[in-house]
């Protein structure tokens, strides 16, 4: 007993142990705080888009073309912060930081598979046509980053965040399908219909183990419903014949 005291009054601990968690904890809040700063330049670039393409609600068909490539630049942006976030975050293991980003990475995506739909990436030469389901690869490689890696721990867009940014543009589409009819084209909800109820199947077909991803997707069937109301007023009042007539 008398030597356990004797310990304790010469320290038990070596002082060293502390210094190093103290240097631990130093370089963790670099490392956040270098992430935050490039997620806040990221969440501007996000911010900037979604007010371009949000626009898409009030101009008519004609004016989509210039609008979409006035989105473009902020596109071009947005590739060199994720860039340089891939940079910093690659360095450490993917889950260990990856809570920080999350959203703004959902929002990135939700830009593209938006634009995507809208026409946005079309081959030089083609014509612009919406309705494209952007696949994760594609938005990937839009983005400049890796998507749903298995094989390193590196930074990278999840099937997730895939799947979350694809609810959020059904949910836009919506908005889009009410705010074509007052812009009087009765052919966009025909189409935005068609495309959301395969949309809807397909996630259907999918096992989620995520429970706000599983939640959210449980909603989708109040998109469609509010979709269908749309389409089905335009036929009682045979505006979608005269459309395609």
């Amino acid at each position: 007993m008398a030597d356990l005291n004797s310990l304790a009054v010469d320290g038990m601990i070596d002082p060293e142990i502390f210094k190093q968690v103290q240097n631990d904890i130093d370089e963790d809040i670099k490392v956040r705080d270098e992430i935050r700063g490039l997620l806040k330049s990221l969440d501007k670039h996000d911010r900037s888009i979604q007010s371009v393409l949000s626009r898409v609600h009030a101009v008519p068909h004609s004016s989509l073309t210039a609008l979409l490539a006035s989105a473009q630049p902020f596109f071009e942006q947005q590739r060199e912060i994720l860039k340089e976030l891939d940079a910093v975050a690659s360095k450490y293991p993917y889950y260990k930081y990856n809570g920080l980003w999350t959203r703004e990475i959902q929002a990135a995506s939700y830009g593209i598979v938006l634009a995507g739909w809208l026409g946005a990436f079309t081959l030089e030469g083609e014509e612009r046509k919406e309705g494209h389901l952007m696949t994760i690869k594609e938005v990937g490689e839009k983005l400049g980053i890796p998507v749903n890696v298995k094989e390193s721990d590196v930074f990278h867009l999840t099937l997730e965040e895939y799947l979350h940014s694809l609810i959020t543009m059904i949910e836009e589409l919506t908005r889009l399908a009410v705010n074509s009819v007052t812009l009087s084209d009765y052919q966009r909800p025909m189409l935005i219909s068609r495309f959301v109820k395969d949309l809807h199947a397909g996630f259907q077909l999918l096992n989620l183990k995520n429970d706000t991803l599983r939640r959210r997707s449980d909603g989708i069937k109040y998109n469609v419903k509010k979709i269908e109301d749309i389409v089905y007023d335009l036929a009682l009042r045979k505006l979608v014949n005269q459309a395609d007539n």
